[in-house]
């Protein structure tokens, strides 16, 4: 026997890493999303409409594991349209994998559904935990709350484990993500503080995001909600600083906030991604002895950049830099090499 893991949205960015990532350990992936464009190839695809039940539903009986990632982007202007398909698609989604799941024979051991960092409030004097942070406001606040309350509002069996992820920006180096942008801008001299720069970022390496969600699965008295970061919270100019040494950047244009308003409005996309403070503190996975591999800044943007896409990522260990030496199995490390 080997239960299934079904990711939803799995032909989006963390999606694909997902499904990737279980194909290489021998695990049965199923994959569901709207279309095929950008899914892997990792796995079975199915298609769904984030609404209605359908074939799919028949692929959680019995797994192991339910994912889910769906959601329209917050990569956009929040005008009322966009507003509402953004809330809509992330509670439509999660009200119907709960329905199904309810209607399993054999319902899946744990489903993990996609929250964000974005729900606590806009804090630059104190990091928010899990146990005692406060929620913000503004609509990011409100599509966390609609979003956590359908999860957990979702009446299914007491066999089904319930994890929410509010997840801070995964890094990858993968187009179209954070990392790829910011790398972008620096290469071009405007790697500067975006508007004050002490807006506080919470962040986390692909790797350590998807370790993170093995750790929490591999412990069945492990629920409710958990904070996906990694556990040092540079300022918005840390952050930059920080891409500018890495890419040997000498220097980085700054811009004000009226100059990110201006620059948000002609790529159709709102400041607030980029000027709101999120400290959110992984608390509980430090609590329960989770040990990040990659917890500091300047050695993740390091290690991504050496590895470019899945391919990259998910090459293997002989060729990758494992610190200041390269691991070759069968061969001993020189003293004072790093060790995975």
């Amino acid at each position: 026997m080997n239960p299934q893991i079904v990711i939803f949205a799995a032909n989006g960015f963390l999606g694909r890493y997902l499904a990737r990532h279980y194909q290489r350990l021998g695990r049965e992936v199923v994959c569901v999303a709207r279309h095929r464009d950008g899914w892997s190839g990792d796995g079975m695809f199915l298609e769904w409409d984030g609404v209605n039940p359908g074939p799919w539903t028949l692929a959680l009986e019995g797994a192991e594991r339910v994912i889910n990632l769906a959601g329209r982007s917050v990569n956009c202007r929040y005008d009322e349209k966009n507003r509402r398909e953004i809330i809509e698609s992330r509670v439509a989604s999660t009200r119907v994998i709960g329905q199904a799941i309810a209607a399993c024979k054999v319902p899946p051991k744990l489903w993990i559904n996609s929250s964000t960092a974005t729900f606590y409030r806009h804090a630059e004097d104190k990091p928010q935990d899990e146990w005692e942070g406060e929620p913000g406001s503004g609509f990011s606040v409100e599509v966390a709350r609609a979003w956590e309350e359908a999860f957990f509002a979702a009446k299914v069996p007491g066999a089904t484990r319930k994890v929410a992820l509010r997840a801070g920006m995964v890094l990858a180096n993968e187009f179209g993500t954070v990392f790829e942008v910011l790398r972008h801008l620096t290469r071009r001299g405007l790697g500067g503080r975006m508007g004050k720069g002490t807006q506080r970022v919470s962040w986390i390496h692909i790797e350590d995001f998807i370790a993170a969600l093995d750790f929490i699965a591999t412990d069945p008295l492990l629920d409710g909600v958990f904070n996906l970061t990694a556990p040092e919270f540079p300022t918005n100019r840390q952050l930059m600083q920080a891409f500018r040494e890495q890419q040997g950047a000498p220097f980085g244009l700054p811009a004000a906030r009226w100059m990110l308003e201006i620059g948000a409005r002609l790529m159709h996309t709102e400041t607030e991604l980029i000027l709101k403070s999120r400290w959110a503190d992984p608390r509980r996975l430090r609590e329960e002895g989770f040990r990040w591999r990659w917890p500091h800044l300047d050695a993740a943007l390091a290690d991504l950049e050496i590895r470019p896409g899945l391919g990259g990522f998910f090459r293997q260990p002989e060729r990758r830099s494992a610190g200041v030496r390269v691991w070759t199995p069968g061969k001993k490390l020189a003293a004072g090499a790093a060790t995975r």
